[in-house]
């Protein structure tokens, strides 16, 4: 089971609020980090890196997470008093009807509300079958008039996130939150920092955390510039294949069975040499992990390896269930073995080693 300190981690970064843009995480980061970093530094998007190791000969060792989730953001409060908002991240529309919200107003106010749209009721027997379009959606917050929401300090650009509480399910190992994508591997970078200040390594480790993920990968381009890594590591989430209705060939990867290992996505094709060695400590050390390939999407490792000159970078992610909704699901031991395999990767990456890899 998890350490208390390590559960009390997963509800502080999944309980913040955080869309693209408006990343809050940082601060719980900050305050996870500053006892283990010798600096943290930011880019100029926000993106939060704290550094150890003061050997400038030492090879430069990047591992990131990103903070922000998907959500939304307020464009317009209507005559009534409803409210109109763009998405953040992708979200499928049958995931979002009727489930509650948080607005965060620019004064720290929350208002609480809930996604609706027009009953079915009165819809076409046709529309019923279809799934609703979410820019029909709305956002009901209890108001009467445009006046009085705004009197409330709503306004344009409000962030809005998904609201749920934190919870393990039925004394199980499997562990209910928002935004798993991506505070777990966000934890899992404080996680290894603070291991390897604790214990030791042969490197300059610099542990972020990015912005604007879900927007594009953007935070991921200038905070790897500024770290200007020899190797990097995007530590994020992967689907699961392992509930009903998965076809043999979608159940490749199960909650419990250990870390994913990218070994092509949308967004890049790995370092071979990079991946072999990680697999290969993963072997030796008897860390399970899983081979997954993601056709239709990427991660900050898209980013990370183009940065500069090419960074060969690697994408180690947590299976997580119901990706981008308001209850996603993660096994506690994917998170544990990933943090010991990141640990054990980090720990022997030695000059002699990093200039091996990126010998050719």
């Amino acid at each position: 089971m998890l350490e208390q300190k390590d559960e009390q981690l997963l509800i502080d970064l999944t309980s913040a609020r955080g869309v693209p843009g408006n990343e809050e995480v940082r601060e719980v980061f900050k305050t996870y980090a500053k006892d283990y970093a010798d600096e943290i530094i930011f880019d100029g998007l926000g993106s939060v890196i704290a550094k150890h190791g003061q050997d400038e000969n030492s090879p430069r060792i990047f591992i990131s997470g990103h903070m922000d989730e998907v959500g939304f953001m307020v464009t317009k409060i209507t005559e009534k008093g409803f409210i109109e908002f763009q998405t953040l991240g992708g979200w499928w529309s049958q995931v979002m009807l009727a489930q509650q919200v948080e607005i965060k107003t620019r004064e720290g106010k929350l208002i609480h509300g809930v996604i609706g749209c027009k009953p079915p009721h009165v819809l076409s027997v046709e529309a019923r079958n279809k799934p609703y379009d979410i820019k029909d959606m709305f956002i009901d917050v209890g108001g009467s008039s445009e006046e009085e929401v705004k009197s409330w300090g709503v306004r344009p650009g409000d962030m809005i996130t998904p609201y749920i509480e934190y919870k393990r399910l039925n004394d199980s190992k499997f562990l209910l939150a928002k935004a798993w994508d991506n505070r777990v591997g966000t934890a899992v970078a404080l996680r290894v920092l603070e291991n390897l200040a604790k214990d030791g390594h042969p490197n300059q480790l610099f542990a972020g955390s990015d912005v604007m993920e879900e927007v594009g990968l953007r935070g991921a381009r200038t905070s790897t510039y500024l770290a200007n890594p020899e190797i990097a590591f995007a530590l994020d989430t992967g689907t699961a294949g392992d509930t009903p209705g998965m076809t043999p060939k979608e159940a490749d990867s199960v909650l419990g069975k250990g870390p994913q290992i990218l070994i092509f996505d949308a967004s890049m094709v790995p370092h071979k040499k990079l991946l072999n060695f990680v697999t290969d400590v993963a072997e030796e050390l008897e860390i399970p992990f899983q081979y997954t390939v993601i056709a239709g999407g990427g991660t900050d490792a898209g980013q990370m390896h183009l940065t500069r000159q090419g960074i060969p970078s690697l994408a180690i992610t947590v299976p997580v269930r119901y990706l981008h909704s308001h209850t996603s699901v993660i096994h506690e031991d994917d998170y544990l073995n990933t943090v010991k395999l990141v640990t054990e990767v980090v720990r022997r990456l030695d000059r002699t080693t990093v200039d091996q890899i990126l010998s050719y």
